[in-house]
């Protein structure tokens, strides 16, 4: 689950909107500038000690200010961690968006594609760091809207890939959102690993082929074809 570092302020100016009152523009800045440092430095902190031993006395000393002053920036301690998990949330999203991007390929290698991407990038982020399993368990549990908000960057990207097969008769759906949302139901274990198993990569990936080829075949099922029987219970 790993974030970007935030933007130089020192470039700043490449952004800029010089019809804004200097004054307004310097407020502006310097409080983008201050969110930025805040959340770096927390960062850190979570990462190296954990978010359980961090305190926001530690993070104003770190940013050299009071906690009185932090207190403007962010409500609580809580707040710093979802906007770094949002953060990496999306940039999660967009390097999953650049599937739809990329040379010429079916939707169902498309599909392949991101579904072993998030599972690679997300085991990788957090076997690097073990203490992002904590942050993320936590913002899950405190913050549902907030999980629910990242599944819903990756659901849109899932769905466009959906409709591409679609579009081109590949698969056989009638509707790519609704379609999109039952994969990833399927596929959540591999979104997020190590917060329900202690698997090795090479056998979460094992898994993962297997479901991908169970989805991917029913995907592409004829609509004509004879429906499996009922299983009626005794």
């Amino acid at each position: 689950m790993q974030g970007s570092k935030g933007f130089a302020c020192a470039n700043v100016e490449r952004f800029v909107d010089y019809s804004v009152r200097l004054s307004t523009l310097l407020t502006m800045t310097t409080t983008d500038c201050t969110r930025e440092k805040i959340i770096e430095a927390a960062r850190d902190r979570f990462t190296h000690y954990g978010y359980g031993k961090t305190t926001m006395a530690e993070l104003a000393l770190d940013c050299a200010m009071s906690s009185g002053n932090l207190y403007r920036f962010f409500a609580g301690k809580l707040d710093i961690a979802e906007e770094i998990c949002r953060r990496a949330s999306i940039q999660t999203a967009q390097e999953l968006n650049a599937i739809l991007k990329g040379p010429a390929r079916t939707a169902a290698e498309r599909l392949r594609e991101f579904l072993f991407q998030d599972l690679r990038s997300t085991f990788g982020a957090l076997e690097e760091n073990p203490r992002i399993v904590e942050l993320a368990q936590l913002i899950t549990a405190e913050r549902p809207e907030f999980h629910n908000e990242g599944l819903a960057r990756e659901r849109e990207v899932l769905a466009r890939i959906v409709a591409m097969g679609q579009e081109t008769g590949e698969f056989q759906v009638d509707d790519p959102v609704h379609t999109a949302e039952t994969i990833q139901a399927a596929t959540m274990k591999f979104s997020y690993p190590q917060l329900f198993s202690r698997l090795s990569l090479d056998k979460l990936e094992m898994e993962l082929e297997g479901v991908y080829q169970l989805v991917v075949r029913g995907l592409g099922r004829d609509s004509d074809a004879e429906e499996p029987p009922q299983i009626r219970p005794n």
